[in-house]
């Protein structure tokens, strides 16, 4: 690594620290309806989609669990990850807004595994930072990575708050890129997926 460079565990603290400084002071009213709609283009590319994976937000993440009644209303089936064990993997599992969650690992939580998992046709994922690349700076564990990977046709689109985006974020060669983010100011569109609809 040169010095014009910085590792993802620095860049990590870097985004967590300026994402909580900016969700601070974020207006409550302009806090409770973020991410409640989702923009029309993004819409259209999940038209025919199925099911959508969505996650609970933690503390400062951005609330992704807000779409769940606008996709309910489009008919889609609406999924949350489950943490399976500490190596990378999780599943992902069908989920209604009034459904009780079971705790998991890392403070995670997810719905009773009910009917089993779904296979997911678009994963909104979490993020700690983002480029205009559409690099996706996870929190290092690699759940969402191996779930890409094993799922190479879903739409992956990442939510975060605005302050969020780094001029750079290194990728590894496994990384795969994301196709769009979805801030609380704009939907940032990367190259279109495999058999999406434009």
């Amino acid at each position: 690594m040169n010095g014009d460079t910085i590792d993802k565990t620095s860049l990590r603290q870097i985004a967590r620290d300026r994402r909580r400084a900016f969700v601070s002071t974020l207006d409550p009213l302009a806090h409770r309806l973020a991410f409640k709609v989702l923009p029309s283009p993004l819409a259209r590319r999940i038209a025919d989609a199925q099911v959508v994976a969505l996650y609970m937000g933690l503390d400062d993440e951005a609330p992704a669990q807000r779409l769940a009644q606008q996709l309910i209303a489009m008919g889609k089936t609406v999924a949350l990850p489950r943490v399976l064990d500490r190596l990378g993997s999780m599943d992902f599992l069908r989920w209604q807004p009034d459904d009780i969650l079971l705790p998991g690992p890392f403070r995670t939580s997810h719905p009773a595994p009910g009917d089993g998992p779904v296979t997911p046709d678009v994963i909104i994922a979490p993020l700690v930072g983002f480029d205009r690349a559409m690099n996706r700076l996870g929190q290092g564990g690699g759940y969402y990575d191996r779930a890409f990977a094993r799922l190479p046709d879903a739409l992956r689109i990442g939510i975060a708050w605005s302050v969020q985006e780094q001029d750079m974020v290194p990728a590894d060669p496994w990384d795969l890129p994301l196709h769009m983010v979805l801030t609380e100011v704009e939907l940032i569109e990367g190259l279109p997926a495999a058999g999406a609809v434009a």
